[in-house]
């Protein structure tokens, strides 16, 4: 019987969707699920540290946002991780027990974090923001002498090609931008190109046929020589490593700063991935047209910092995750995953570095 015996703490800032509890209850009568819906204070998500003992017994399972402390999970053999992103969890003891099976919530926002990267790119080409303060000042001004430059025939690079990187890739294809994607792994076959991970129907680049050419590998000059393709939008969406922290930096804006057109900056990754100080000179001397960043580093990025007041750059503080769907998908993925989990086949998204 599956799931006889376990204990499923859901602790996501959410209630729990009915349809979820049907398809659990009717799939998993044997298994307890324990949802508790996590408070928001100062538009952070709280830490699980003001749960009860009696909360906390016989816990086996959880889906959870929070890292939570590794005492009060001595059982927990499987974790449905409610960020795409696992670099908080990377020396937690649970993490690095090989017989514990974490899996990740990638393709739970791609609609929402590819609609915030083609939105800012938007409304930088078309002066959105310079529009919105005459508003305010009821001003009718129309500045045609700034040139409006539209998407179509325009090259989009995508640093990352997993679920993000995909529908970025197919809203920009909609645009008409050609597309080209980096992976740090070579994916030379159709096999190799294709995703793999959860994705919500009707989005992504399921079999990888958008991009128009790929580039792949581990090295600088990989990385270099994609950068130097003409890029007019460039989306960072790779995973935080050690390998990634501060992966562009000075010569890297250096090479942006060639491009035959001034390239747009979009990261939605990990702010460690850019260096600040490359990324403000970048700014301040022309190298790059704009950014648009929903990460920085550090978070929260401290009132004085001068990414702030740095010319032509968005900053949003890490939301662009959010969507009315989000915990639909991610409660979506976790059935999922229990139905591989009862039928002994390797979760959807395992994330195991």
């Amino acid at each position: 019987m599956a799931f006889k015996g376990d204990v499923l703490l859901v602790y996501l800032p959410n209630p729990a969707p009915p349809q979820f509890l049907e398809r659990v209850g009717a799939k998993f009568p044997h298994l307890q699920l324990r949802w508790i819906e996590t408070p928001v204070e100062g538009g952070h998500l709280l830490p699980p540290s003001h749960l009860t003992a009696e909360q906390w017994t016989g816990v086996t399972m959880m889906c959870i946002y929070n890292v939570p402390n590794p005492e009060v999970i001595p059982d927990v053999w499987f974790f449905q991780t409610a960020s795409a992103g696992t670099d908080a969890w990377v020396n937690h003891p649970k993490y690095l027990d090989p017989d514990v099976i974490f899996s990740n919530a990638s393709g739970c926002q791609p609609p929402q974090i590819a609609e915030w990267v083609i939105g800012t790119w938007l409304s930088h080409e078309h002066h959105f923001q310079v529009y919105a303060e005459q508003q305010k000042q009821e001003l009718w001004r129309p500045r045609l002498e700034m040139e409006v430059n539209v998407s179509t025939g325009r090259r989009m690079g995508i640093l990352g090609y997993g679920g993000i990187g995909r529908q970025c890739a197919r809203l920009g294809q909609a645009l008409g931008m050609e597309v080209f994607a980096y992976t740090r792994r070579e994916r030379s076959t159709p096999e190799s190109r294709r995703d793999d991970t959860y994705c919500v129907p009707g989005t992504g680049d399921p079999d990888g046929l958008i991009p128009a050419r790929w580039f792949s590998g581990a090295s600088r000059d990989t990385i270099n020589g994609f950068l130097a393709q003409d890029l007019d939008l460039l989306v960072v969406s790779l995973p935080l490593s050690e390998d990634t922290r501060g992966l562009l930096g000075p010569e890297q804006f250096q090479i942006l700063g060639r491009n035959r057109n001034k390239t747009f900056l979009s990261n939605i990754a990990r702010g460690a991935i850019v260096d600040n100080d490359a990324l403000l000179h970048a700014l301040e001397t022309g190298l790059i047209s704009a950014a648009a960043i929903d990460v920085t580093d550090p978070e929260p990025l401290p009132k004085g910092h001068p990414l702030w007041k740095a010319p032509n750059i968005f900053i949003t503080p890490h939301i662009a995750w959010q969507s009315n769907k989000y915990w639909d998908n991610l409660s979506d993925l976790l059935f999922r995953n229990l139905e591989k989990l009862a039928a002994g086949e390797a979760v959807i998204n395992p994330d195991k570095r």
